[in-house]
């Protein structure tokens, strides 16, 4: 099945040739060839499996040779530092140092992997759609524009990425045999018009009941999702107003109010059973989620040991203090590659000490169970019974701890560990991609936008008040209200330079929040740089590279 995915996809690196050479060595005219493949339903469906994984391929690291490797660190958490949220801790990646201490150069492994992946999702995606186009053998009379649907939403999604990370980049729809060496970059507008025309298309052709489908089977409400975050970039707030409330009003999904799932007669709260395991999906009783990549832990399709290492980016290295065990409990095997700010977090019940200007509770409320200690942990005991002189006992979090990775305020939703297995690397917990609370965040951004501060404060209310937070008037809102209100909500699942790209704030959020970068960060480091393969490959046309950044 693997290896039909690969194949399915091969095309996807032949945009440019020093992606890998290799893909251009191998006999597409085998049985698993897309002209032997794409001529019945079932095939197709092979495609759209390998657009599902490819997807998911995003957290990969290194090891088990998925759909798609990045071969170092979670490739997905340079989309959180160099940010306002997260500093490098002193258990430093080496992979994610240059983004860090935006040292980036246009030959960086992750510039190019992101690249690389973006164009092997696009590149699947318009293989699909060209043979859609040649096939006649349907099993359903639908089957056509189902595939194409699902084509097209993954194409939008690759160049979603493409857009936020590098601007201006080339639009492509069809595979170049043979293959080209003089590709230009397309403007971002055009480029965005394109996404938007494609999130469109799957809204308007994908299932609408989410209990018809399979779990992390799309739905129109994916697309919409996405439409809504995408025609913000684009400035189109009334399309995205439109696209938001598309969802809430379909009356298909609600806030998750109430305790569920797997743990719901333990200790926790309404927000922490969202990221339970097993509770991400529709049929667990979370009627949130709006679509769930799937990493299912020893379940055929489901993940593997390199699949999804954000769980061991965001997650302390405690196990490595005298006195402490791993255990499930505590968020498994975690490496600390990153560390929370203490200005939004604050440094309530700790003995870090206070920045200056901030809050002891951080951007938090009294109340607010987004704050709860089921949701970050602020409290941590000794469970080593080897050690009996500190068992049961708390270990205080200090500076010290915090800044080489020990021991900090660890965000509950990536804790992931198994019993039976504790050396665990990756995380098996399905994840979820697009969940209504952010949804209504995405409304709120459109009004705000548009300069309706009313109708902004109503949305955010919303996700407020699942949270116990006080509710907030439009007197309280602007977008550094909302950006703030995203971390409560959304830390570590949005991606948040993508955020801080769009919304227009990345320079001035870094400045104020990130003192390790605050006088470097200029206007030129809200992109990265082209990869140097690519310019290298591109050797017939004129492919400049982005402004900030040496060739």
């Amino acid at each position: 099945m693997k290896r039909n995915i690969i194949l399915a996809g091969a095309a996807a690196m032949a945009l440019f040739a020093a992606a890998s050479c290799d893909y251009l060595t191998e006999d597409l005219r085998s049985s698993l060839a897309p002209e032997n493949t794409y001529t019945s339903s079932m095939g197709f469906q092979v495609g759209a499996n390998g657009l599902y994984s490819i997807a998911r391929s995003e957290y990969n690291t290194w090891g088990e040779e998925g759909a798609y490797m990045h071969g170092a660190a979670c490739a997905y958490e340079t989309l959180q530092i160099a940010t306002d949220i997260v500093d490098q801790s002193g258990a430093k990646d080496g992979s994610l140092t240059a983004f860090a201490n935006l040292t980036l150069k246009a030959s960086e492994r992750f510039v190019g992997s992101y690249w690389n992946w973006s164009y092997n999702l696009i590149a699947s995606a318009n293989e699909i759609l060209i043979y859609a186009e040649k096939n006649d053998n349907w099993d359903l009379p639908g089957d056509k524009t189902k595939y194409e649907a699902i084509a097209r939403f993954f194409r939008a999604y690759g160049y979603r990425s493409l857009v936020y990370l590098y601007g201006d980049v080339p639009y492509v729809e069809s595979i170049e045999t043979p293959f080209k060496l003089s590709f230009t970059r397309t403007p971002k507008e055009e480029v965005l018009g394109h996404i938007i025309d494609d999130f469109e298309f799957a809204a308007a052709n994908l299932p609408k009941d989410p209990d018809a489908v399979k779990p992390g089977e799309l739905t129109c409400w994916a697309a919409y999702h996405l439409l809504a975050e995408m025609c913000n970039f684009a400035g189109r707030y009334d399309d995205a107003i439109a696209a938001a409330k598309a969802v809430i009003d379909s009356k298909y999904f609600k806030l998750n109010d109430v305790r569920f799932g797997a743990r719901a007669k333990e200790r926790g709260d309404a927000f922490s059973d969202l990221f339970v395991e097993n509770n991400q999906n529709r049929n667990s009783g979370n009627p949130e989620s709006i679509w769930v990549m799937q990493f299912e832990y020893k379940t055929v399709g489901g993940g593997t040991n390199s699949d999804d290492w954000t769980r061991r980016a965001w997650n302390p290295q405690y196990f490595n203090i005298n006195g402490f065990a791993l255990a499930d409990s505590l968020g498994g095997r975690g490496l600390a590659q990153i560390a929370p700010m203490k200005w939004w977090t604050g440094t309530k019940n700790t003995q870090a000490t206070q920045l200056d200007g901030f809050s002891e509770e951080g951007i938090f409320t009294p109340g607010d169970i987004r704050n709860s200690n089921y949701n970050i942990k602020r409290n941590w005991y000794y469970n080593n019974p080897l050690v009996p002189s500190t068992l049961g006992k708390q270990c205080n979090i200090t500076d010290g701890t915090w800044s080489s990775g020990q021991l900090f305020p660890a965000v509950t939703k990536f804790f992931y560990g198994k019993a039976d297995n504790l050396q665990l690397t990756g995380s098996y917990k399905d994840r979820m991609k697009c969940r209504l609370a952010e949804t209504y965040l995405h409304l709120a951004e459109s009004y705000i936008r548009k300069g309706d501060a009313q109708s902004a404060a109503e949305a955010i209310n919303v996700v407020r008040l699942r949270a116990k937070a006080p509710q907030v008037t439009a007197a309280d809102i602007d977008m550094d209200f909302l950006l703030d209100e995203r971390i409560r909500e959304l830390v570590g699942e949005e991606s948040r330079r993508f955020t801080l790209v769009r919304t227009g704030k990345y320079v001035e959020r870094v400045r104020k929040y990130n003192a390790a970068i605050a006088d470097k960060v200029n206007e030129n480091h809200a992109l990265w740089p082209i990869p140097q393969a690519i310019l290298d490959a591109n050797r017939e046309g004129e492919f400049p590279q982005n402004p900030g950044y040496e060739n």
